[in-house]
């Protein structure tokens, strides 16, 4: 791991924060509260951005697969979702006092962006689509949600044929200033990718877990393990059979190239120190 990096992606016409690495990903480090400040200058670009909520998952597989190094090279931030991350970035010396965790930014974000700011949904299950806009409108009734798409993705992040056209007209008809997208790694990733260069204008989020999280159709972690870098473990024994075989691979290899970027440095001044 390298230390923090204030200018990495700097545009001279924007103020952007400041970024730190974990295995080669830029990590934005920030808060909830200044995010949202950073999102509200960011939808006034003509052209869109795209936003991920990464945890290790996302990190290892940028790392280990080139595929998905290769979808998700042109996200403008990527920002620290799991604790892990958040510990990394502090040994690096960031000075983080919390991650920003994907769902918890999708509600503060809605709360506080309301009209004339327009949000627009693709993910989750009809059912799901339906009780997170009720829950929207209970957070605050002024937020303005325009359009979404709650059907059919497959894993390159295509959707129906159908619906595609329909979908991507209606966006850039509406021009919503934020696109919540929840599907999931790597789906989520690989509808961004293919689409945005369709899409006018706008932020696009990558959020996961959000939608079910703030819809209620799935149960997120108590506080106390979030707050310890449990959520995984939360997850994990509500969801065995999908979430364990992922979880076995890419925390194994998260920790594996970890050590490898940590004792390479080490390896370089031994070798320097003996010649």
């Amino acid at each position: 791991m390298s230390t923090a990096d204030p200018t990495i992606g700097a545009s001279p016409a924007e103020a952007r924060p400041r970024v730190g690495r974990v295995l080669n990903t830029p990590l934005c480090l920030t808060t909830y509260d200044d995010f949202i400040q950073q999102c509200r200058q960011l939808v006034r670009r003509p052209q869109p951005t795209a936003v991920d909520f990464v945890n290790t998952q996302v990190v290892t597989m940028r790392r280990h697969h080139p595929w998905f190094e290769a979808i998700t090279r042109d996200f403008e931030f990527f920002i620290p979702d799991g604790m892990p991350l958040v510990w990394c970035l502090n040994w690096q010396g960031a000075g983080l006092r919390d991650r920003v965790y994907g769902p918890t930014f999708m509600r503060l974000c809605l709360t506080q962006t309301p009209a004339p700011l327009a949000h627009y949904l693709i993910g989750g299950s009809p059912e799901c689509g339906a009780r997170l806009r009720a829950a929207i409108q209970r957070w605050n009734p002024d937020t303005r949600v325009v359009g979404a798409y709650h059907g059919w993705c497959d894993r390159d992040g295509r959707m129906e044929a159908a619906a595609e056209e329909q979908v991507i007209d209606e966006i850039n008809r509406l021009s919503p200033d934020f696109v919540w997208v929840g599907l999931g790694t790597p789906k989520q990733h690989a509808w961004i990718h293919r689409y945005r260069g369709r899409i006018r204008r706008g932020l696009l989020l990558g959020v996961g877990f959000a939608f079910d999280a703030n819809a209620g159709t799935k149960r997120d972690a108590p506080l106390w393990m979030q707050r310890r870098g449990l959520t995984w473990v939360f997850r994990l024994f509500s969801e065995p059979l999908r979430l364990g075989p992922r979880y076995v691979r890419y925390n194994t290899l998260f920790l594996r190239y970890l050590i490898c970027d940590w004792l390479r440095p080490r390896a370089r001044e031994a070798e320097a120190e003996s010649t």
